[in-house]
């Protein structure tokens, strides 16, 4: 008799309009559409993300603020549906699932989803805090039964880093390209400077992301200023941030200020990413940047750091877009100019991202909660490469 596929429940705080909520429900939506019945537990429900949901997802509300304030709600919930596999979507959910488990007294197995780089993410920090996280990181992950990484470079720093076994870390894309891409992305930009004829003779770079450290928008303005020196161009920065004042005056610093916009953020950002005539990851860190991904999906030309990690997965180690060392505004702007000067075809640069489909992605995470749910042990993860 067939048995049918076990109920996935997964755990995940929707405190804003980023970029793992966005993929989280796309992974919701792939799921779904496998025929997959689904819980998704909240902890915040702050984001216009959850707007989007499928129908079919059954949403519980856990009524708390802060993941580990949610132990004890998800601890009743997984002592009343005793479900057969949880997953949590980040690191805080994760050590909020172990407690809720011990609490419950139940032997629900927990897939935790990591996409962070940690080891690059504590580097700026004081020693004694790097080391008290690690610490932290090691008794809490050994609790957690399987790891997702969303790339090869976050799966072995995790196992450096947390000591936990490469053979419990499975390596899934994120699910970034969805049906609906290429139809949100076919909608009017409203920006004036990414017209055809306005980007004749000033072509449009575009940056995206929070506008904070990790981001490192400082050293893409003083790429641009430095290839602005060479030719017309502009820069459109979107996102919000705490840095937007400090780019502000960099620009007029650097004499750039009028062709730099910062528009904020932008519910549908795929227009502007299709019809910028480059787009630039200048991130100092990164576990598999989405927005580089969704560029080349639209086959916009791209230029990235080699940052850990994920732009060099991405860009097979160069082989569709240059990768620059962080930091270097002069090796930016040089790599900005060639690709300008001789861009890629885009057929190229969508079959390079073929892995990222949400299709593929979900059909995978839902081989790992199967596996996991029953006992088994998903394919270790692959060594970082292409």
């Amino acid at each position: 008799m067939h048995q049918p596929a076990p109920r996935i429940t997964v755990l995940a705080s929707f405190s804003g309009a980023g970029g793992v909520e966005r993929m989280l429900v796309n992974l919701l939506h792939g799921l779904t559409a496998l025929g997959r019945d689904v819980d998704l537990l909240t902890i915040r429900t702050t984001s216009p993300h959850l707007d989007d949901l499928p129908p079919a997802v059954r949403r519980i509300d856990l009524g708390a603020r802060h993941s580990l304030g949610a132990a004890g709600a998800l601890a009743r919930h997984l002592r009343a549906q005793r479900p057969p596999v949880l997953l949590a979507a980040k690191d805080r959910a994760g050590r909020a699932a172990v407690l809720a488990r011990r609490l419950a007294g139940v032997p629900t197995p927990i897939v935790m989803r990591l996409g962070t780089n940690l080891s690059a993410a504590l580097a700026g920090r004081h020693p004694l805090a790097r080391r008290l996280r690690a610490a932290t990181v090691r008794r809490s992950w050994r609790h957690i039964e399987h790891i997702v990484a969303v790339s090869a470079g976050v799966a072995s720093d995790t196992a450096a880093v947390a000591h936990y076994p490469p053979a419990r870390i499975s390596v899934i894309r994120n699910p970034v390209i969805t049906p609906q891409l290429s139809a949100q992305a076919a909608l009017p930009c409203p920006h004036p400077w990414l017209t055809a004829a306005a980007q004749h003779t000033a072509p449009v770079i575009l940056g995206a992301g929070r506008l904070e450290r990790q981001k490192d928008f400082p050293t893409l303005l003083r790429a641009f200023a430095q290839l602005r020196a060479t030719r017309p161009c502009r820069l459109v920065l979107l996102g919000d941030g705490a840095w937007r004042a400090r780019l502000l005056a960099a620009a007029e610093a650097l004499g750039v200020a009028a062709d730099l916009d910062l528009p904020g953020f932008q519910a549908n950002p795929y227009p502007f990413l299709a019809n910028a005539r480059l787009f630039v990851l200048s991130s100092a860190w990164e576990g598999s940047p989405n927005v580089l991904t969704e560029a080349m999906a639209l086959g916009t030309p791209v230029v990235a750091t080699d940052c850990p990690s994920g732009p060099r997965e991405i860009l097979a180690d160069g082989r569709f877009g240059p990768l620059v060392q962080v930091g270097d505004a002069a090796a930016m702007a040089e790599a900005m100019a060639r690709v300008l000067a001789d861009p890629p075809p885009s057929a190229t640069l969508r079959g390079a991202v073929s892995r990222y489909r949400a299709d593929v992605s979900a059909a995978a995470y839902a081989g790992v909660l199967d596996a996991v749910a029953a006992g088994r042990c998903p394919p270790p993860a692959p060594a970082p490469g292409r």
